[in-house]
């Protein structure tokens, strides 16, 4: 018996058709209930991260970014800090991680964490963040023996760009204002390592 290849063809194609309206119908049915698609790109997508959609739109987007561009990882903050008359506010959206692993490539990380991974240093950031004081107050409020004991500790921070002396009272150090996001941020980091119920994902290694 002689096969009719073109219907077969025409039979092939039908069949095609029909999965193809079936799986479209299914994807739009799944985007209607709210599901998403598994993985875009590198990244995985996440379902219910936060109750608020206005967030979610948020982590969506930075998704599909990462999805369209071939990037491991993208991230958005925005915060604001206020002490006494200062404040500080802040948005980045769509950092690259990329250029973030790089600071710890070209050395910046660890410039920046050993000018500020002490003790002493670090209480007087905390104390200067909430707010502006003098060297003897520092003494005081640090529990330090001697001004000496300030100043050196205080100079590195200085040499930083982290404490500048107020410009509107002479005698006092603040931080910089440019300087408060960052020090906020490097504390939000810390919290979220040593609590990790923000995150979900899976760091196995695929089979």
């Amino acid at each position: 018996m002689e096969r009719d290849y073109g219907n077969e063809i025409d039979v092939l194609k039908a069949q095609l058709n029909e999965i193809k309206e079936l799986l479209t119908h299914n994807v739009t049915k799944g985007e209607q209930q709210g599901e998403r698609p598994k993985h875009i790109g590198n990244v995985q997508k996440m379902a219910d991260m936060h109750p608020d959609p206005s967030i979610m739109a948020i982590l969506d987007k930075l998704e599909n970014v990462c999805g369209s561009n071939g990037d491991n990882g993208r991230i958005t903050y925005l915060g604001v800090y206020a002490s006494g008359n200062r404040q500080s506010t802040w948005i980045r959206n769509e950092v690259n991680t990329n250029d973030l692993l790089s600071l710890i490539e070209n050395r910046t990380a660890e410039k920046v964490l050993a000018c500020i991974g002490n003790n002493d240093r670090l209480n007087i950031l905390l104390t200067i963040l909430k707010n502006p004081m003098t060297v003897a107050q520092l003494v005081e409020n640090c529990n330090y023996n001697s001004t000496g004991q300030v100043y050196h500790h205080l100079k590195p921070l200085i040499s930083a760009d982290l404490i500048v002396e107020d410009n509107k009272k002479k005698g006092y150090y603040v931080i910089q204002p440019h300087r408060v996001q960052g020090i906020i941020m490097l504390l939000a980091g810390i919290s979220d390592m040593v609590d990790p119920q923000y995150t979900q994902g899976t760091w196995d290694e695929e089979n």
